[in-house]
């Protein structure tokens, strides 16, 4: 399989010197086709594509590539191309409408943290604790020192439990011997975290030259208290859950919903052989180093389970077919419903102001300003701007009545106090 594509990566090359001094992601009229950049056809399998990224990704990447801009320019290409073909609904939507159908999406680079300065490790930690969601990709040192077969592989025992703990960007290799009839029956690798590190759990595929090729890749989510990630290789076709973009569903929820499912996707490997099989934990946090506990052992005691598994993820399946008919009902009935909850306010609101055009019509059936004044004073508050009303004239007129009022008892009193003047005489004394 490795070798199947290697040459292909001449041609890509020289695609890339001959218009390196183009950024293929800053114009879409200048981006290639994905399946092209990774040469791939377009029937091509989950496998297919990631073995070819990785490839691709190894080749060119800055740390091998000093300061080439021609390599950049293909890394960032070769990542571009991934990203659109490695996400299930993307894919749909460039094979239906090409590069404008998925143009107003946010595009997700994969980062590798260790060709990343310690500024903008700290801003990716930074969106990350803020719950902007940043996907990270195994560090190229890595893939490579497997695949020159230059790392450490420490033999695993099935069914025995091991606690280690793995620096941030490197790897723990870990080798697992299963028999025929133990690969029959199945196999399981599970790695937990209780401190909630984040990891990688990758299985290897051993090359003819002794090298490991990355062949699967299972990102660790959160689980309750705990971080984990896990492997099945039971003989039948296991789904993969890659969670949808938060960020996505926090601006349309009912488009996440009925793309929930989508994320399930079948496992690349279904089975393994007799032999001798590779896993690795890979540190993938930040700034610190990650504990966890690894466990591989045979499905045997786990028969019930395996049913019960087969069982739930075809009903997951069909759940999927089903909830795309589901949509199309949905939307159609959603649309009503907002017609009618549209024209439900505008009702509302007619016959409101026909209820008040007919009180104030009911108001003016009376020769009683005053009552035709206190029917109306709805009408009257909406008219508060304009000019002073005949009540305000009246009660105007009334003020400076009642003031002429007051100076004409006040004149008659002065009056009254003038001409009755109390004179003290004495009777007894002749005048």
């Amino acid at each position: 399989m490795p070798g199947s594509k290697s040459t292909s990566f001449k041609s890509d090359k020289g695609d890339a010197a001959a218009g390196g001094k183009k950024q293929p992601r800053t114009q879409q009229q200048e981006r290639r086709d994905p399946y092209e950049v990774l040469a791939v056809s377009r029937t091509a399998t989950d496998q297919e594509i990631k073995s070819a990224y990785r490839k691709m990704a190894l080749k060119y990447h800055p740390d091998k590539n000093g300061d080439d801009p021609v390599a950049v320019d293909m890394f960032k290409e070769v990542t571009f191309s991934y990203n659109i073909l490695s996400d299930p609904d993307k894919r749909r939507q460039f094979d239906n409408s090409g590069f404008e159908a998925i143009e107003g999406d946010n595009q997700e680079l994969e980062l590798d943290l260790s060709s990343l300065n310690t500024v903008n490790t700290v801003f990716a930690a930074l969106f990350s604790k803020l719950g902007v969601p940043i996907k990270t990709t195994v560090s190229a040192t890595v893939l490579e020192e497997a695949l020159n077969g230059a790392v450490t592989v420490n033999e695993l025992k099935l069914g025995q439990s091991l606690v280690r703990k793995v620096e941030k960007q490197t790897a723990d290799f870990y080798s697992v011997q299963i028999t025929e009839k133990e690969a029959r029956l199945g196999l399981v690798c599970r790695v937990h975290s209780s401190n909630k590190s984040k990891f990688k759990l990758l299985y290897f595929e051993q090359e003819e030259n002794g090298g490991l090729s990355l062949a699967l890749q299972e990102d660790s989510i959160k689980a309750g208290k705990v971080t984990s990630a896990s492997m099945f290789f039971l003989g039948f076709t296991v789904y993969r859950f890659e969670q949808n973009n938060l960020m996505s569903a926090a601006k349309d929820p009912d488009s996440a919903f009925f793309k929930k499912l989508d994320g399930f996707q079948p496992c690349e490997i279904n089975e393994l052989k007799a032999g001798t099989h590779v896993f690795a934990v890979y540190g993938d946090n930040f700034f610190k180093s990650a504990s966890y506990t690894i466990e591989v052992m045979c499905a045997e005691p786990f028969s019930e389970e395996k049913e019960k598994l087969k069982d739930v993820e075809a009903k997951i399946i069909t759940k999927r077919a089903e909830l795309s008919k589901f949509e199309s009902e949905y939307r159609e009935v959603l649309a009503k419903f907002t017609e009618m909850t549209s024209r439900y306010a505008q009702e509302m609101q007619a016959i409101d102001e026909l209820l008040g055009e007919r009180s104030t019509i009911h108001a003016a059936y009376t020769t009683n300003p005053g009552l035709k004044r206190s029917s109306s004073s709805i009408k009257v508050k909406n008219s508060a701007k304009g000019p002073k009303s005949g009540e305000e004239d009246e009660e105007n007129s009334g003020k400076e009545t009642k003031e002429k009022d007051k100076e004409r008892v006040k004149d008659r009193l002065r009056k009254k106090k003038w001409f009755n003047i109390h004179v003290k005489m004495d009777r007894k004394k002749p005048c």
